[in-house]
């Protein structure tokens, strides 16, 4: 065959998505002490607060880091909004503040400007990004490199958990306790394989939910960025239209366009995340909602359908990167299901120029 020759569908996002388990081993093996040096060199600095900005994927990124800094750090934290500084030309004061830009090409025009103002206005600035010679990363006083390697696909998977891992890192860097992260997070890689060696399960799922119209999903802490990036592949796979809430939120109004039809998939954390969940779970259920649980066994059990996952023993700030690989996977089987190429969603480009 030419190595010209397109290669059949789906096949890039297949095998990114394989890879993660070697993409956290290679963190945890070679970038956890260069991150654990990078978190010492910025709390010497010590910033009195944090604000983080991302687009995308990396956004989602960014809300599980700001979970991670507001629990284990105690740091108040934001997420950004870029038009402030790259279209009105709002001039804030910054000093002392932390700003963390995570971007998996590092390429964007609206990131690397809002950093470079961000640093002008007297930003502490890190980029967490997948490439070392990116704009973002030179604009940057600091940079964190997630080591994921090439990644084709226009649905970011590696790159995603990559940046999870990283923060992870990060974050209890900060904090002192990098070393013992590295370790508590040692079991990652293993547990990925296994979960990504479920396919079967999760084909099944696909199956069922491949004629879907709508589906909407929901968590609570930790598991809530899970939520909104498992809706983004979704959407951006299948084009599924997909719904991500709190939980909070979702009692609030949207539970009233819960029907038996449209699933609803609850990302349910072992932990307090999961036992604040609990109460929409039951409202759900009343409303005989096709319910599908990500979580542990007993909560897959009391549902319409789900996939276990192996958590026991995992701290919940680290369970988001195993609870997003079995949805990844399910974005991948229901766009295959539908004849639709995952590898190159319509009208989307891997690095977006917004301004």
């Amino acid at each position: 065959m030419s190595s010209n020759a397109p290669s059949r569908p789906g096949t890039i996002m297949s095998g990114e998505m394989a890879e993660q388990p070697a993409v956290l081993r290679r963190i945890l093996d070679e970038g956890a002490p260069a991150i654990r040096e990078v978190a010492e060199r910025i709390a010497a600095q010590n910033p009195r607060f944090v604000l983080l900005t991302a687009r995308g994927t990396s956004d989602n990124a960014a809300l599980y880091a700001k979970y991670l800094l507001e629990i284990r750090l105690g740091k108040p934290c934001g997420l950004t909004s870029m038009s402030t500084t790259t279209a009105y030309g709002a001039e804030p004061d910054l000093t002392d503040c932390l700003v963390i830009t995570i971007s998996q090409s590092g390429g964007s025009p609206d990131l690397v400007a809002s950093t470079k103002a961000a640093r002008e206005a007297g930003a502490i600035t890190l980029a967490v990004t997948n490439n070392a010679d990116s704009p973002l990363a030179q604009v940057s006083e600091h940079h964190i490199d997630v080591l994921a390697g090439p990644e084709k696909a226009l649905p970011a998977t590696k790159t995603y958990t990559a940046e999870l891992l990283a923060l992870y890192l990060f974050v209890e860097g900060l904090r002192g306790a990098g070393e013992e992260a590295a370790r508590s997070a040692g079991n990652l890689p293993g547990l990925a394989e296994a979960v990504l060696s479920r396919k079967s399960e999760v084909k099944a799922l696909a199956a069922r939910y491949r004629f879907a119209e709508r589906m909407v999903l929901t968590s609570r802490g930790y598991g809530y960025p899970t939520a909104k990036e498992a809706a983004l592949k979704l959407m951006e796979t299948s084009y599924i239209p997909a719904l991500s809430y709190s939980g909070a939120d979702l009692l609030h109004g949207p539970l009233a366009m819960v029907d038996n039809i449209s699933p609803v998939i609850a990302v349910v954390a072992d932990g307090k995340g999961g036992e604040a969940l609990q109460p929409v779970l039951e409202r759900l259920r009343d409303r005989g909602a096709d319910l599908v649980v990500i979580g542990r066994q007993d909560e897959v059990d009391r549902a319409s359908a789900g996939f276990a996952l192996p958590t026991d023993g995992l701290a919940e700030e680290l369970q988001p990167i195993v609870q997003i690989l079995p949805l990844q996977m399910l974005a991948y089987e229901v766009t295959m299901a539908r004849g639709q190429d995952p590898d190159a969603p319509r009208s989307l480009a891997k690095v977006t120029e917004t301004r």
